[in-house]
């Protein structure tokens, strides 16, 4: 594509000569088109990639402030990086959409209430303390959800919110806060595990079945001192000041382990955050005091499954059954780890079936779900009635957003599939608990076999 940036207009920015840089790859085929989400549901060429390039090149080459228009368009738009993933020409949409979200931010005076509720969002989902408190509130007004919808304005996003919160608060986890957990035997690894934000206090038995796992095959997990949100739910609303902030509390509490006892890895159960994570060294690029530690943590940077596949897993309990593998779109297009999970589930014992239009986002999307309530909820339906033709038993996939999204979607439907975490699952196979979510689901445990017997297979 040809720009016709100024000189004066490349200089006035940082991020601008990346970003033109992207422009330009892009050749205008369309190949992005088929696999994006928006425009497969609504048709419009200014919901696709392409169309989106179209309109944010002309703002940034221009110097302009943002318009309702692309305002609209930018908003719709998941982040889900499946054109990336199609792409031909390795155009780096995701930066590039990065950075026209933080320019609308700085340019743009959104409506009282879109404003209201992002700046509520924002104070938060990243801090575990208040979440829980807002988690707690939300449990005692989930039955006004339908009430609340016909409220003007705000009423639809507000009966998201509540719909999406689960139906009871599981009990905080004692594996929380810095603290360090050794392997029973030999040493082989130590890693840092990320905790995260929201994940810990929806759903602590991810890292609890994590820390069981990764100890039991060798590895050493310690939660650093002063590590907290990745930072990835307030950069996905243009809010770039607020996530490197978020961003650089990360990179010294893991830089304080990689120099004193060392670190093999910085492990990653919430793929949203992953990719974020990984893009650390891109983010601060431009910032001399952090560029260098952030690149080393990026490099560190691992999916908990890219971990596990360089380990020797010893299943030793009989999991043949049906499940579905829900890749993530920040899992398959945003890390690009595709087979890996597969690869461990299949290797684990269970049947894994491929999901029907597996490419297309779920539509959590971080928050979108709540700022875009009904693409979101068409997504959603979409998604459940492709995983529902495989005829799973149980759907497993890798980040906390999609399970419940997808868990939201099953109870629509009344259908009490349960959505599990694969390093629940991975645990389960070499030894771990039944997850709750299967016991809930009627699941009997499963006997462990003889580890002889398990050698000699």
């Amino acid at each position: 594509m040809q720009t016709n940036f100024t000189p004066e207009g490349l200089s006035s920015d940082p991020r601008m000569p990346a970003s033109e840089k992207i422009l330009r790859t892009c050749v205008h085929c369309g190949f992005c088109t088929a696999t994006c989400p928006t425009y497969l549901l609504l048709g419009d060429e200014l919901d696709s990639p392409r169309g989106r390039i179209y309109l944010i090149k002309d703002m940034l080459e221009n110097g302009k402030p943002a318009t309702p228009d692309v305002v609209k368009h930018v908003d719709r738009c998941l982040s889900c990086l499946s054109c990336m993933t199609t792409c031909p020409s390795g155009v780096h949409y995701m930066h590039l959409v990065d950075h026209a979200r933080a320019h609308i931010e700085e340019t743009y005076t959104r409506s009282w209430h879109d404003r209201l509720l992002r700046k509520v969002l924002a104070a938060i989902l990243p801090y575990p303390g208040r979440f829980r408190a807002a988690m707690l509130a939300a449990l005692i007004a989930k039955p006004l959800a339908p009430v609340v919808g016909w409220l003007p304005v705000i009423g639809p996003r507000l009966k998201a919110m509540l719909a999406l919160a689960p139906s009871r608060l599981p009990t905080r986890s004692t594996m929380e806060g810095p603290q360090g957990f050794p392997p029973p035997a030999e040493r082989k690894r130590r890693v840092a595990l990320l905790s995260g934000c929201a994940q810990p206090v929806l759903d602590p038995a991810i890292n609890e079945a994590t820390i069981r796992l990764l100890t039991r095959h060798g590895v050493e997990v310690v939660l650093p001192k002063g590590e907290g949100c990745c930072g990835a739910l307030v950069h996905h609303m243009g809010q770039e000041h607020d996530a490197l902030a978020f961003a650089r509390r990360n990179i010294d509490a893991w830089t304080a382990e990689i120099e004193g006892d060392g670190l093999n890895a910085i492990v990653i159960t919430a793929s949203g955050c992953g990719t974020t994570i990984k893009d650390y060294g891109f983010m601060f690029r431009n910032e001399p005091a952090y560029a260098e530690k952030a690149a080393r943590v990026s490099a560190l940077a691992k999916d908990v499954t890219e971990l596990l596949e360089t380990l020797e897993l010893a299943p030793i309990r009989d999991v043949a059954m049906p499940i579905a593998y829900h890749s993530a779109c920040s899992m398959q297009h945003g890390q690009q780890l595709k087979d890996g999970p597969k690869r461990l589930l299949t290797g684990a014992g269970f049947k894994v079936k491929e999901v029907p239009e597996g490419h297309i986002c779920c539509g959590s999307a971080g928050v979108y779900n709540i700022l875009q309530p009904e693409i979101a909820g068409k997504l959603r339906e979409r998604k459940v009635g492709n995983i529902e033709r495989t005829k799973p038993m149980l759907v497993a996939t890798g980040n906390i957003g999609c399970m419940t999204q997808l868990a939201k979607g099953f109870a629509d439907k009344g259908a009490t599939t349960p959505v599990v975490h694969t390093a629940e699952l991975l645990d389960w196979a070499t030894g771990g608990p039944l997850p709750e979510k299967l016991a809930q689901a009627g699941f009997a445990d499963r006997p462990l076999r003889e580890v002889a017997q398990v050698a000699a297979e």
